[in-house]
């Protein structure tokens, strides 16, 4: 099959022109063809427009890793209407909240939730939303069976859709990114798409991609159409296991994957003779983000995968940078440059650009902006000028390159002086008994607060006054006194999203209440 980017790519235009091509290699659901990939999508066009649905609406999914998600997405964005891929970890709460700011049109719920779904609707949190079951929920139509009454020609009116994403919520409420939906035909728009995979040097039918991280992230989202767009194949993972990744790595030669960092540390823990009974030389792009990658942790999966490590640094609310593999061993830490069309800049607490390698809040400006669904004020707060922020600080070296040092709400001021915990966590990490960790600031009474870090140890590791003591003087030996965790507590568990986000708002607001002071 031609392999050069001359050639009609995206989803739609591969069905046509390949359309017995793999699309789906493996998942939970099993195997696909581009052809009867696109088919399906169809298909749910045709339903959803029986059942009322106008361009601008929301359809949003609570599925797990399957290939019903890429069916929902890819019919959204052929359809005029927004995808809204919901945390398979919410509450039925949290779940009936995002409904009722989204105006979701469509709710389509796995049978795994059907206790969630249940609890939403007694409470009529649904709203005006029609209900599609996958599986069999009492009371709920069947979206398989109503689908399969539907053709699988392509449908008329075509126009581009959207994603609707909710961010993760860990330092506050989720907030909703509608980006605005380009103007095109479906099929152009996604053969122009695929031009992304040049960034991570993808080679068009030159896949598969593995899809082990949650398929509702929007991260992940991105990286598996994006595949699919430049004709990479997918290999789903219905949950992420360690060695079952290096299994599937090696039997389906897999190419490319997005992973997030707590991934590689789980990988980094597999005894020596698992990492070496499985060839993972097929690999020439994985691409990670999502949470910040401790460093001597991007530099053990460099040394054992080599340099086929990608880094990406943004949001839903837009991309900002790439560090690709060479450069990043060339500027240890970096999270990239900006990527063409971004502008990235360092501002002091007045709003000004700061020198190179000088530390302030990191903003960013994207062709297209973004708004916050709903939330003007939040909007507001992110922007100054053309210029949002996400919330993180930096800096730019004198090349651009980036450097995150934190999120400026998880900064601990201790003494007047700024810690940034995400430099200690990756310290704590590399102690040998360490298998998680969170590092926080906990109210003190001289010094305002105090870094205490949270730890979960490795299996077979005993908790012990001893450790603890350890724990710290292992700090000690790479950093400031002041920056070191003066106490250590251990769980048996930390909060952390599937992106592998840690909810540290949770475990702050733990001590902070313990206390009796307030944030």
């Amino acid at each position: 099959m031609n392999s050069d980017w001359d050639q009609r790519l995206g989803v739609w235009w591969i069905a046509e022109d390949h359309p017995d091509a793999p699309a789906i290699v493996a998942s939970p659901t099993g195997a696909l063809t581009y052809g009867e990939l696109a088919g399906r999508a169809h298909q749910l066009v045709h339903l959803f427009r029986s059942r009322g649905l106008q361009p601008g609406d929301s359809i949003a999914a609570m599925v797990p890793n399957s290939v019903a998600i890429v069916e929902l997405s890819l019919a959204c964005h052929e359809a005029g209407w927004y995808f809204i891929p919901l945390n398979t970890y919410l509450t039925a709460a949290e779940t009936a909240a995002i409904l009722a700011h989204s105006g979701a049109a469509v709710l389509v719920v796995h049978e795994r939730f059907a206790d969630l779904v249940d609890e939403i609707r007694r409470g009529g949190a649904t709203g005006q939303a029609l209900c599609f079951a996958i599986g069999s929920i009492d009371g709920v139509e069947s979206l398989d069976e109503l689908r399969n009454q539907q053709p699988t020609t392509g449908p008329a009116d075509r126009q581009p859709g959207g994603l609707f994403t909710y961010t993760s919520g860990t330092t506050g409420a989720p907030k909703g990114v509608r980006r605005p939906i380009p103007a095109g035909e479906p099929s152009a728009i996604a053969h122009a798409s695929s031009l992304f995979g040049r960034a991570f040097d993808f080679t068009p039918f030159d896949g598969p991609h593995l899809v082990s991280t949650g398929m509702y992230h929007g991260g992940s989202h991105s990286f598996y159409m994006g595949a699919l767009q430049v004709g990479h194949a997918l290999v789903i993972m219905e949950r992420f296991d360690p060695e079952e990744t290096l299994r599937l790595i090696d039997a389906h030669r897999v190419t490319s994957a997005y992973m997030v960092p707590t991934q590689f540390h789980r990988l980094l823990q597999l005894p020596a003779d698992v990492k070496d009974r499985y060839d993972i030389s097929s690999l020439k792009a994985v691409v990670h983000s999502a949470a910040p990658c401790p460093r001597h942790v991007k530099e053990q999966m460099l040394a054992w995968w080599g340099p086929v490590i990608y880094e990406t640094y943004g949001g839903m609310e837009g991309a900002a940078t790439i560090a690709k593999p060479k450069r990043w061993l060339e500027k240890p830490g970096t999270v990239g440059r900006a990527v063409k069309g971004v502008t990235v800049a360092i501002l002091d607490a007045e709003g000004n650009d700061v020198a190179p390698n000088t530390t302030g809040s990191i903003y960013m400006a994207t062709t297209d902006g973004f708004s916050y669904h709903r939330d003007e004020h939040g909007t507001r707060q992110a922007h100054r000028g053309r210029l949002f922020t996400l919330g993180d600080i930096g800096y730019l070296d004198e090349d651009g390159y980036l450097f995150i040092l934190d999120r400026a709400k998880d900064m601990i001021i201790t003494g007047g002086v700024n810690v940034y915990p995400q430099e200690v966590e990756g310290i704590v990490l590399s102690h040998s008994a360490v298998f998680d960790a969170g590092v926080i600031g906990v109210p003190d009474a001289d010094w305002g607060e105090q870094v205490k870090a949270v730890v979960q140890l490795k299996d077979g590791v005993s908790p012990t006054p001893e450790l603890a003591a350890e724990i710290i003087e292992h700090c000690r030996a790479s950093l400031a006194a002041y920056k070191c965790p003066r106490s250590v507590d251990f769980r048996d568990a930390l909060p952390r999203t599937e992106a592998g986000k840690l909810y540290k708002r949770l475990l702050r607001d733990e001590y902070w209440a313990a206390s009796g002071r307030k944030l």
